[in-house]
């Protein structure tokens, strides 16, 4: 799992619209099919909070939601929609904390078409609510009871309450594309008489083709003159194609999810909605893309739910190469074997070591350790990389220094420039996370304490902190080797010492979590400064 916080590009507004061109390398053929229709700019309202916490098992605290809604702001996101306030008290009390922020972003809240809603909204301070009622037969028949003319009449009443009360007013069509299409271009128009703001279309079970999406939104724009959005879920795969297709149709919003959270299969994924519209449109969105792997593993952290390694854009495997011919490739021009470079979404490529491995492979690996080997030695532990893979062995980078080390005739930890001789760690309900360490570095007793997220964070923290130097944590991975309440874990990191380009990995084997983490970390330390003043 790579650190979000090791993102260089974490505070900047990121790279202008030509400079993002030049590292996005997508086939030519994508300009030929541009339309017209298209729009130059699109609006992504982020549905993280509300419809992303629908995730099974998804439980956000108040304080989660804080951060991942100032994440949002500062990714540039246009709406955040922020909860369902009807949904309990404390799904108000979040809300009203976050628009008490006055954050860079719209916050909106969701209501059912009733006027309760909508006050519980008001309630919570806000300025923009997306009501909704369900529109097709399948849901009037058989949930609501309700014939197409109060559907309409509910929504009008609805739309012209929020309006009097100030709001700014979405309107969705709950079950849209399985509504009929005369009574849902109906819909349309009586809502836009009533004074919305915007439309939704959302496919809400997520069971429409990219071409029959196309045809839809050329059909609904036809009667749409307010800006029309989209909300797709991804029950078949689609979500993210289906919503690229009502952009392609003139649809101007799209919702989102960051890493496609959502109900059963999830909602489009918002960094694959931003760069798919960079990539192949052209299209600009306020979105700061460099902060996309940031926040991706944020909220990949709070809400408990793991990034699958091969994961579009954001996941572990994204720009991992481990052929040896596609990292030949790669280290000639990253165009031969990227679709777009890892730096513009916060990423970093990833040289894997393994059976498929060459020469190159070994030799870029090595020299992000700041190691440099002869050919004899390069043949050498590439011959021993292949034999431990052939054996079904996985070789991290870890165990990769561990070889050249040997064939370089050096121990792997041949000198202690830092020991730890105290620590301590502070946490429990409603307790920040604290810590405190006493290192010694060159003979020189150092003494630090720090605060964190979770107790590993505060002990690492504290660690860099007594260290002074500004090293970062480039990636964390945490990984059980047997099961159990006292299960054995392995831990790795790598570190980055100020602005060198060389890394630093430590490893540790323990029961104990944070301590084993705090032991990988001042391995890594000591091996940076080891390298230092060698």
């Amino acid at each position: 799992m790579t650190d979000p916080r090791n993102s260089d590009s974490a505070g900047s507004k990121g790279p202008d619209q030509a400079t993002v061109q030049e590292h996005i390398f997508t086939s030519q053929y994508n300009r030929l099919a541009l339309l017209d229709t298209v729009p130059e700019h699109v609006m992504i309202l982020d549905t993280t909070l509300r419809d992303g916490e629908q995730t099974p098992g998804v439980a956000l605290s108040i304080d989660d939601k804080i951060k991942i809604a100032t994440a949002l702001a500062e990714l540039g996101v246009d709406v955040i929609e922020a909860g369902f306030p009807m949904t309990s008290a404390g799904e108000r009390e979040s809300m009203r904390k976050i628009a008490d922020l006055k954050l860079g972003s719209r916050i909106c809240g969701l209501a059912r078409c009733n006027k309760a809603d909508i006050d519980a909204a008001l309630d919570c301070k806000l300025d923009y609510v997306h009501t909704f009622i369900a529109t097709s037969d399948l849901h009037l028949t058989h949930k609501l009871r309700m014939t197409r003319e109060q559907v309409k009449a509910k929504a009008i009443e609805a739309i012209e309450y929020a309006k009097s009360h100030g709001l700014t007013v979405e309107f969705s069509c709950e079950d849209g594309t399985r509504t009929d299409l005369a009574f849902l271009k109906e819909m349309h128009q009586a809502v836009q008489q009533a004074g919305v703001d915007k439309i939704n279309l959302p496919d809400t079970v997520g069971t429409m083709s990219p071409p029959a999406m196309e045809e839809l939104v050329k059909q609904l724009m036809t009667v749409t003159k307010v800006p029309l959005s989209i909300h797709c879920h991804n029950d078949f795969g689609l979500a993210v194609a289906n919503s690229l297709a009502a952009v392609r149709q003139g649809a101007k919003q799209v919702h989102v999810c960051v890493n496609g959270m959502g109900e059963r299969c999830g909602n489009a994924s918002l960094e694959e909605i931003v760069m798919g519209l960079t990539a192949f449109y052209g299209t600009k969105t306020n979105v700061v893309m460099n902060r996309i792997g940031y926040t991706s593993k944020m909220v990949s952290r709070l809400t408990g739910i793991p990034i699958p390694d091969n994961k579009p854009i954001v996941g572990n495997h994204a720009f991992a190469h481990e052929s040896g011919i596609h990292v030949h490739g790669v280290l000639k021009n990253p165009a031969t074997y990227e679709a777009f470079s890892p730096e513009l979404v916060g990423m970093r490529r990833n040289i894997v070591v393994g059976k498929h491995s060459g020469a190159h492979s070994i030799r870029e690996k090595l020299s992000q350790y700041g190691m440099e080997l002869t050919e004899p030695q390069l043949t050498d532990v590439l011959e021993k990389v292949k034999r431990l893979a052939e054996s079904g062995k996985e070789v991290d980078d870890a165990e990769l220094v561990a070889l050249a080390s040997h064939v370089l005739g050096q121990s792997v930890r041949s000198r202690h420039k830092i020991t730890l001789k105290e620590f301590t760690v502070f946490t429990g309900l409603n307790i920040t996370p604290t810590s405190t360490v006493v290192i010694e570095l060159d003979g020189e007793t150092r003494r630090s304490s720090n605060i964190g997220i979770g107790p590993v964070d505060a002990a690492l923290n504290a660690i860099k902190a007594a260290v002074s130097d500004k090293i970062s944590l480039v990636e964390y991975r945490l990984s059980a080797i047997t099961g159990g309440s006292d299960a054995l874990c392995e831990v790795s990191v790598k570190l980055q010492l100020n602005d060198e380009k060389a890394l630093s990995i430590g490893k540790s084997i323990g029961t104990d979590i944070v301590l084993t983490s705090v032991d990988a970390t001042i391995e890594a330390i000591d091996r940076l400064y080891s390298r230092k003043n060698a």
